[in-house]
């Protein structure tokens, strides 16, 4: 939706006090689109405008003077990121944070669509929000992030949670003063879904969790359509921030103390392909952010079909680029893969791992795989096992195939049985546990370097941080050492993590070497 009609979609949000049953159809006659693959798959003909000139408006500002807001958020690192950029506006706005949602005078759900699982916590969770705001009528409820760009959930809230004051999307997070301020001008529900694949907007202000690590987006969107997927239309098509954006703000980061940089991305590697003017790729990226001084870079999530052999070699130069690339595979069989559309066969897949092993003999390799897809064979699950024995991932996450409405593989017939999807996951992650198992016993009795984070969460006595592999360390020492890198000598290895006794802190000499 253009900002035309979006002013005209105004119009249509003006309070009814009737009684009578509202006809909700006229919120996305010039509001929403629902998803389309053959609209999806026909677009990038709208250009993307570069935005460098983010600001407040003058007069938003001082609309939070003596209110407080609070987000919650579910899903992904990219979803994390947004959180970061609103809670950035909401202080630049004046409000201040608060954990307490008795306290907040605006609730924030920055949502995620991927799974069904996570939706239906999210409509719980504003069910108990219902009697805050029949307690508080001034409370501001807001849905924001994937959710809101999927029509059905739209339509759900606005028939069935009267309490939800805004709805808005992923591509108009940057609007988010003039929403609140409908919002407390209007006593209709505000809802703003652009269906327009959004533009870059640069210098938006954030607010990072701590000081020690942190989230660089380098592109949005994602053009690759797996069937079962829906990324691609709540996120929008693929669209890169120029190198130099980024390679400022990883400069910044690294003057301000921050230790390890994380690049984001629905497809981080396609990072470049949609630049009209200039051939820079991913790897291009990271051979400049190997020189900036800053211990570690990494990124996610990647795309095995846009893994290039540049980004390889670039990545064999290590110095801060760690040795731990996670390359979601999905299933080990071809014919799986092609009715995933994930466009790669198993054959190609293991021949890319030859590859990266063969430049980073040293490397840790992670992934993603669903089990349970349409039509999936017992056959085929078994080549997915031995897929994951032929590389040795370290780790995965692994999910049953639920359907994501407006996705291709939603209109498939969802063939195999409950109870032989679980049956498949219990026997899958046996095989991840032992390799994961496997994998931390080879670091009984070596000194590895760890990022310290924090406090554990079991246990606020000892501390945790992860290596450079991304394994995590549990070790006991001063608070002081919280956010430094140090050296830890390792005494038991576990399932899922390291137990270590700690050593010394890494002196600024090593880190640069």
């Amino acid at each position: 939706m253009n900002e035309e009609q979006r002013l005209a979609s105004q119009q249509v949000n003006t309070k009814s006090t009737s009684t009578a049953e509202k006809d909700y159809s006229k919120y996305f006659q010039s509001v929403y689109t629902a998803p389309s693959l053959k609209d999806a798959k026909r677009r990038g003909k709208e250009e993307v405008q570069y935005h460098k000139d983010f600001k407040i408006d003058e007069k938003f500002r001082g609309m939070g003077t003596g209110r407080k807001f609070l987000i919650r958020t579910y899903g992904c690192q990219m979803n994390e990121h947004d959180t970061e950029v609103m809670a950035g506006i909401f202080i630049q706005l004046g409000y201040e944070p608060t954990e307490d949602v008795k306290e907040a005078n605006v609730i924030l759900m920055n949502t995620c669509a991927i799974r069904e699982n996570a939706e239906n916590r999210v409509f719980g969770e504003l069910g108990h929000l219902k009697p805050l705001k029949r307690e508080n009528p001034d409370l501001l409820i807001g849905v924001c992030g994937c959710m809101s760009q999927e029509e059905a959930v739209v339509k759900k809230i606005l028939k069935t949670y009267d309490q939800v004051d805004m709805i808005f999307g992923t591509h108009n997070i940057h609007r988010l003063p003039e929403i609140l301020n409908e919002a407390y001008l209007s006593k209709e529900m505000v809802v703003e879904v652009w269906s327009k694949e959004g533009d870059i907007i640069e210098n938006l202000p954030k607010v990072r969790k701590g000081h020690t690590k942190a989230w660089v987006n380098i592109m949005y969107g994602c053009d690759k359509f797996c069937t079962y997927c829906i990324v691609p239309y709540t996120r929008g098509k693929e669209r890169s921030r120029l190198p130099e954006d980024i390679i400022q703000e990883v400069r910044s980061l690294a003057a301000q103390g921050y230790k390890e940089i994380t690049l984001l991305g629905q497809n981080v590697n396609a990072y470049g392909k949609d630049f009209e003017n200039r051939n820079y790729r991913l790897g291009d990226l990271m051979d400049e952010l190997r020189l900036i001084d800053i211990p570690r870079i990494r990124f996610t999530t990647s795309h095995p079909r846009d893994f290039d052999d540049h980004l390889i070699e670039v990545l064999a130069k290590k110095g801060n680029l760690v040795e731990h690339i996670h390359l979601p595979v999905q299933s080990g069989s071809s014919d799986m893969l092609k009715i995933m559309a994930r466009k790669y066969t198993r054959e190609s897949y293991l021949e890319l791992v030859k590859k990266i092993r063969k430049a980073m003999p040293d490397v840790a390799l992670t992934t993603d795989i669903i089990v349970g897809f349409p039509n999936e064979t017992e056959e085929q699950f078994e080549e997915t096992l031995s897929l994951y024995k032929e590389v040795g991932f370290e780790m995965a996450y692994t999910y049953v195939y639920s359907p994501r409405e407006g996705t291709p593989a939603a209109k498939m017939k969802d063939n195999v049985p409950l109870e032989v999807k679980k049956d498949r996951l219990q026997r899958l992650n046996k095989v991840v546990n032992e390799y994961c198992a496997e994998a931390l016993k080879k670091y009984d009795g070596q000194i590895v370097e760890v990022l310290v984070e924090g406090e554990s969460k079991k246990n606020p006595e000892v501390l945790a941080g992860y290596t450079r592999k991304n394994k995590l360390v549990n070790f006991v020492a001063p608070k002081e050492v919280i956010g430094e890198l140090v050296k830890v000598k390792i005494t038991d290895a576990k399932t899922w993590s390291l137990q270590g006794e700690f050593i010394e802190v890494v002196s600024s000499q090593e880190v640069k070497a």
